[in-house]
């Protein structure tokens, strides 16, 4: 299966290794992701910004994978304070409202201090159908292998 990698520019990424999203089929995932704003380098103060900024970027790695936040099937958001997750209520509910994909809020320490959230998806590209993509390649496949298998090509 092809895989692009996506980058964002952030120097967390080569520093740590690891890219911004990955691309597989109709699969994209958006690592962990937080308010830098990656032209300027800096980080807004408060949580409501940062979430703002944070779901730019996210919004960027998207684009890049040929999708955007519509597309989104799963979020995970990890903050230091779960007191402060209901100020960013309006925020989430701008960008996901009318998606309202599957979601997990966790309370955790993040890498910096001064970073407020954290967020990751999991997105999945319309017009990539398993069942059109099985037709197209049923002459091709083993059928010792099963269903699932198959699912994952």
């Amino acid at each position: 299966m092809e895989r692009k990698n996506i980058s964002s520019g952030s120097s967390f990424e080569a520093e740590i290794g690891y890219s911004r999203a990955i691309v597989t089929g109709s699969w994209i995932l958006v690592s962990g992701t937080t308010g830098y704003d990656y032209t300027t380098g800096v980080l807004p103060p408060t949580i409501i910004e940062q979430t703002e900024q944070t779901l730019k970027n996210i919004s960027s790695a998207l684009a890049e994978a040929g999708a955007s936040l519509k597309d989104v099937v799963r979020v995970t958001y990890i903050l230091p304070d779960k007191k402060e997750f209901p100020l960013i209520w309006p925020v989430l509910r701008m960008a996901f409202g009318d998606v309202r994909p599957a979601a997990t809020m966790m309370q955790a320490e993040l890498m910096r201090d001064e970073m407020r959230i954290e967020i990751e998806v999991t997105a999945r590209k319309e017009g990539v159908r398993v069942r059109d993509r099985y037709e197209e390649k049923r002459d091709d496949i083993d059928f010792t292998r099963g269903w699932v298998d198959e699912m994952e090509t």
